[in-house]
């Protein structure tokens, strides 16, 4: 979900260290960002599945694996070419079911490492929210607090992604401060994680906040109040919510990278996501035999064969289900290959760690999960 701006890690290493910091957190934003309209259910990957994606005319090389599936946790380890930067955490959202909604809170620490100037970050990401699950038009939304922490310098990047609200004014909105050390606002940052991120002096910041709440409080006196209780929280905004005030003396730090025309049709992808399930000879003589692309039902459906697809997942549920009671019968424990579990070696807490080896590309211990 966030491979598609790892080319902005490697240019990280070439900027100043003041413009690095609205990069770092454009990046976090971003990340976000592929997963506006992405509302159909993905594949349940099995235990062990991995995914590789090597990009050298980008610079980075990405490994991933489910290393658990109670709770279903996946772990991800990426690193550039030229040692200049890791990037690596895991993922395990918590859901909670709310009748007509879903949310998804993230419990995984990202970790961005850049080796060259001796830095590292660390955050969450917000939780994330899928509305109309029952009937109605799916739509998502993402809320809560992100704090990114430079472990080098104890600056922090606190933003805040907003709910949408009742009136829908406040759909994707995205703020907050770079502060430094001593908590002093160093700059402010605002937006939509739908399409943008600017930064502005935190001083200009407060005073338009300042003025735009009253102009706010003005237009609801003005207006005719409807009974909160009758409108529905999970009905998808206007069109029209989808806008950002540009406040004078702003730089725009990050923009959405337009989709592809033919999105629709492929479950709102990205043009770099359309990229990743892609299969060609070369690639099935070095891939592992648990990597994703070669999954059965995985490929019945790249193929457009339903019925396929829909047969092999089923074999490939109850081939789990057999081996998971085998191993219970045996006591035996299944074996994670690439990852382990540590402390986060900047936060000290609980995290998946890449243990190594993967690109060694020596895979006959690996097992025959398809």
């Amino acid at each position: 979900f966030m491979m598609h701006e790892l080319c902005t890690v490697i240019k990280l290493n070439r900027l100043s260290f003041f413009t690095k910091r609205y990069c770092v957190a454009a990046f976090a934003v971003s990340a976000v960002a592929s997963q506006w309209e992405r509302t159909g259910k993905p594949f349940n990957p099995l235990l062990g599945e991995t995914y590789e994606l090597l990009r050298e005319d980008l610079g980075f090389r990405w490994v991933s694996e489910q290393v658990s599936h109670h709770p279903p946790v996946s772990a991800f380890h990426v690193e550039g070419i030229k040692s200049d930067f890791m990037f690596h955490g895991s993922i395990y959202p918590k859901l909670k079911f709310w009748g007509k909604s879903v949310e998804a809170e993230p419990r995984g620490i990202i970790t961005l490492e850049l080796p060259l100037h001796n830095e590292a970050y660390t955050w969450t990401n917000p939780t994330c929210c899928v509305h109309n699950i029952i009937m109605g038009q799916l739509w998502i939304e993402q809320y809560g607090n992100v704090e990114i922490i430079n472990h080098k310098t104890g600056e922090r990047c606190c933003l805040t992604f907003k709910p949408c609200g009742i009136f829908g004014k406040e759909l994707h909105k995205v703020e907050g401060y770079i502060l430094d050390k001593s908590k002093k606002k160093i700059c402010a940052l605002y937006g939509k994680w739908t399409e943008c991120l600017y930064s502005v002096d935190p001083a200009t910041f407060d005073a338009y906040r300042k003025s735009d709440t009253k102009r706010s409080e003005k237009d609801r006196k003005g207006s005719t109040q409807s009974n909160s209780a009758d409108e529905d929280p999970d009905e998808m905004p206007p069109p029209e919510a989808e806008t950002v005030q540009v406040i004078p003396g702003s730089a725009l730090i990050w923009r959405i990278s337009p989709r592809p025309d033919n999105s629709g049709k492929y479950y709102a992808f990205t043009s770099f996501a359309l990229q990743l399930n892609e299969l060609n000879a070369e690639m099935e003589r070095v891939l592992p035999q648990t990597d994703c692309r070669l999954r059965p039902d995985i490929r019945a459906l790249e193929n457009g064969d339903i019925d396929a697809a829909s047969a092999e997942k089923n074999r490939l549920e109850e081939k789990q289900r057999t081996a998971r009671k085998n191993r219970s019968k045996s006591d035996e424990e299944w074996k994670i290959r690439w990852f382990h579990q540590g402390p986060n070696p900047y936060t000290g807490a609980p995290d998946w760690l890449y243990t190594g080896g993967y690109w060694d590309r020596n895979y006959s211990h690996l097992p025959d999960i398809y």
